[in-house]
């Protein structure tokens, strides 16, 4: 089965500390968006607002606002939000903004999603992390209604508009590709190592699971088998959700293990702090010499995954060329 390939475009906030002068910065990721649409990858952008000790070294800029740059500098690229907080934003205002993405974009974008983790980027915006779910429920169901009908109502436990309408709305309805599953547990986080029913029953409404890299690869691979048993106990296909997956890589080719990690730690560090050990790093990442990352996308393609997300830990668009390269050959796109 042949893997299509996205891109998820280094938008870090890099510290002023480091040196680096904006402009320049602003024109490498330019560059590196027109690099990804001449190479025909799909262009992803992460988001946190905020820096998010524990799991990441900085924040990144935020997404809806890279990926409408990104639509002015691209023709045929999917723009998705790999993944975007809802429980942070406000469903009238995003559905104003997801509108406006789809018609400068030309309905190139994918709506992708998630409930995030770090509790303290729901203080910061006057929410708790233990509303997350629900939020997000009612964001994307209101979001739906938004964009689907001139005169929308909603009545929920957290959000409730009458009669609004959003114009321009587009021609159909994003698709919607939900995030969510097990991580290593970690006791200062509220993540667990299983997958409750709640985001099962979100995942079987959506276009597609995004799968996260924050656990290991055999978490990756049970959860997704959770997936297709929660589908088929709804009475749906196991293939009625497609399998995509989101992961960091740094491409080291023609190195042994011991010297591609070697030279990749710098980067981890950089985009993931010092927080968690760089053997914990190499469980998530895809970390290391080719073969080996090579063996972790085809054994995931292998079980079902026909999309996948690389993020490049820096923006240097020799990373893209070699994913070209080497990557996509053996994943068939």
């Amino acid at each position: 089965m042949a893997v299509k390939i996205g891109i998820w475009v280094p938008s870090y906030a890099w510290q002023p500390s480091t040196g680096e002068d904006q402009h320049r910065r602003v024109h490498r990721l330019k560059e590196y968006i027109q690099r990804c649409e001449q190479l025909g990858f799909d262009i992803w952008d992460i988001d946190h607002l905020l820096t998010a000790p524990g799991l990441y070294g900085n924040a990144w800029l935020e997404p809806l606002s890279v990926l409408t740059y990104a639509s002015a500098l691209t023709e045929q690229a999917m723009l998705g939000t790999g993944i975007l907080v809802l429980p942070l934003r406000h469903p009238v205002l995003l559905a104003k903004e997801i509108a406006t993405m789809a018609q400068l974009s030309n309905d190139r974008y994918i709506f992708g999603v998630g409930p995030g983790w770090d509790p303290k980027e729901f203080e910061s915006v006057g929410t708790h992390i233990s509303e997350r779910g629900r939020r997000t429920d009612e964001i994307i169901a209101a979001v739906q209604e938004l964009l689907s009908k001139e005169s929308a109502s909603f009545d929920g436990e957290f959000y409730s508009f009458h009669d609004v309408t959003i114009e321009p709305r587009p021609a159909e309805l994003p698709q919607i590709w939900v995030s969510g599953g097990s991580r290593v547990p970690d006791p200062n986080f509220h993540d667990r190592d299983s997958m409750p029913t709640s985001v099962l029953n979100r995942i079987a409404k959506s276009d597609a699971w995004l799968s996260r890299c924050s656990g290991t690869q055999d978490r990756l691979l049970r959860d997704w088998r959770t997936v297709g048993d929660h589908l088929e106990s709804l009475g749906k296909p196991r293939d009625s959700v497609r399998f995509a997956h989101c992961n960091f890589i740094q491409l080291s080719p023609g190195q042994t293990r011991e010297r591609a990690l070697e030279q990749q730690h710098e980067h981890a560090v950089r985009a993931f702090g010092t927080h968690r050990s760089y053997e914990h790093l190499q469980e998530c990442y895809l970390l290391g010499d080719l073969d080996h990352q090579l063996g972790r996308l085809t054994e995931l393609a292998e079980h079902g995954m026909d999309y996948v997300v690389l993020g490049p830990l820096t923006d240097d668009l020799e990373q893209l060329d070699m994913i070209a390269e080497h990557i996509r050959p053996a994943l068939g796109d």
